[in-house]
């Protein structure tokens, strides 16, 4: 079997994309880190995630010869799309690597679904969520329903019980959508999302499976 050898850059305080990368059959994953420590609003948290130094941490993992380079965190769910879009032209262009997101995943694996109305499913704040929720309506979808587990810190967010995951995915899709995103690659429900999506007969995107696919 050919192993694709992927580059993937994640946020500092995630615990739960590299267990998962280790699952997956054909992929031998090399990762690097960038300072993550928490998500909202203000100023100071979305320096995390400025341009350069985003760059330049992705572009180490080309030391590894990396066929493909992925960011797979969702901090562009409410910076905007175009912080992605402009971070992944910029890293091919400096590389010559494939570069995508977890964020511009998710939105192709919605446009090849043909999904309109959307439920979303986050572990952030309200603020947070409602502008995550925002940037998708911008972007031409409905936001059906939406659940927020109410969290700051990056780091807290791989320890939300699978019992509460599903709870609020169940009251999403109890909102008549079409798909249901869980928008955060901290949030250990991969395996969840793989159980439920057939039970209820909506496809599920799980970000962090997702920043793989």
């Amino acid at each position: 079997m050919t192993r694709v050898r992927l580059g993937l850059l994640i946020p500092s305080s995630n615990t739960v994309l590299e267990p998962l990368a280790a699952r997956q059959a054909g992929l031998q994953t090399h990762v690097n880190r960038l300072p993550v420590y928490d998500v909202a609003l203000g100023a100071e948290s979305q320096a995390q995630f400025a341009m350069e130094g985003q760059v330049a941490a992705a572009k180490v993992l080309c030391d590894a010869h990396v066929d493909r380079i992925v960011w797979g965190g969702t901090s562009a769910s409410w910076l905007g799309f175009a912080h992605d879009q402009a971070f992944a032209q910029k890293v091919s262009a400096q590389t010559g690597v494939p570069t995508t997101t977890c964020v511009l995943q998710i939105n192709g694996q919605l446009a090849a679904l043909g999904a309109r109305r959307i439920g979303m499913v986050t572990p952030y704040t309200e603020d947070v969520a409602q502008q995550i929720n925002r940037n998708y309506e911008a972007a031409g979808f409905e936001i059906g329903g939406w659940s927020n587990h109410g969290g700051t810190l990056s780091r807290d967010f791989a320890s939300i019980p699978e019992a509460q995951i599903e709870d609020m995915i169940h009251r999403v899709a109890q909102q008549g959508v079409e798909a249901i995103v869980i928008m955060c690659t901290n949030v250990a429900a991969a395996d969840l999302a793989a159980r439920l999506a057939p039970e209820l007969n909506i496809p599920i995107i799980d970000s962090a499976q997702a920043s793989l696919s």
